[in-house]
């Protein structure tokens, strides 16, 4: 075979690409378990954020295990499982959000008059988490995901022991466009929010996301959160979320049930 063949040239191009295509998927499999479980860890974070527990300098392994209690919950009725309760192929370290809500078996669809959030799809379980100190209920925080302008937003909400006043929100994924809709992640947005209430007197979802700037004098300002600047699809997407979740579609029936003195302490 020529050196300056055609065919060398061919042989030369296909035993490269396999060499390198051979590193890549020993790479890819190489990193998968560091991959899995920073993305565990990412959640764990955002957890600790929505909760107020965060700090930087501090392992949030070690602080998610000391102050924080997953429970698992059935959405349409509201009760929480004991461990022995929860169905085959569902634990708290294995369990993908987005998987479960496309599972035929553990996932369903939302009516499309009561898809508010334009979820589509939710799961029939969710791992929930309450912030406990002293043996008592400080904080419970809850996995919140709706439709923004180009994506679906997924983070945590959290509520204090009075089951009414929000104490925190974060996002850990979306797609929404950078210094837009892309505002949530700006620390001074997200907080405007602790100290909100989430439900009015009655008990109604009270808790909205408005287009503009909170008139602090106003008699809801403790129930209206700033919209996000130039940002009206995502601000929208945003309230019916908050609303979404937090009524009886979501975690209205579980919050009955804390109220009633389940999982209190």
């Amino acid at each position: 075979m020529q050196n300056d063949s055609i065919q060398k040239t061919i042989f030369v191009a296909v035993a490269l690409c396999l060499v390198c295509s051979l590193f890549v998927s020993l790479f890819a499999v190489s990193l998968h378990d560091i991959q899995k479980e920073n993305k565990r860890l990412d959640k764990v974070k955002n957890i600790l954020i929505a909760g107020g527990l965060y700090d930087p300098s501090v392992d949030v392994q070690s602080v998610y295990e000391n102050k924080v209690v997953p429970l698992l919950i059935e959405l349409d009725t509201g009760q929480i499982l004991n461990s022995e309760e929860y169905p085959d192929g569902i634990n708290v370290d294995t369990y993908d959000l987005k998987k479960m809500a496309a599972d035929p078996t553990f996932g369903r669809s939302v009516d499309s008059d009561r898809d508010i959030a334009n979820i589509r799809n939710r799961p029939k379980y969710m791992f929930v988490y309450k912030v406990m100190e002293d043996d008592k209920l400080q904080r419970i925080i809850l996995p919140i995901y709706g439709y923004g302008l180009w994506s679906t937003l997924y983070g945590f909400v959290s509520l204090g022991n009075d089951l009414q006043s929000i104490q925190g929100i974060t996002f850990y994924e979306h797609g929404e466009t950078p210094g837009l809709g892309g505002e949530v992640d700006n620390a001074r947005w997200k907080g405007l929010w602790p100290g909100k209430q989430a439900f009015d007197d009655a008990g109604k979802v009270a808790i909205s996301v408005i287009k503009g700037q909170v008139n602090p004098k106003s008699e809801k300002a403790k129930y209206q959160v700033d919209g996000l600047s130039g940002a009206t699809i995502t601000t929208r997407g945003l309230d019916s979320m908050l609303k979404y979740w937090l009524g009886n579609e979501g975690y209205g029936r579980f919050l009955d049930t804390l109220k009633q003195g389940g999982a209190r302490g």
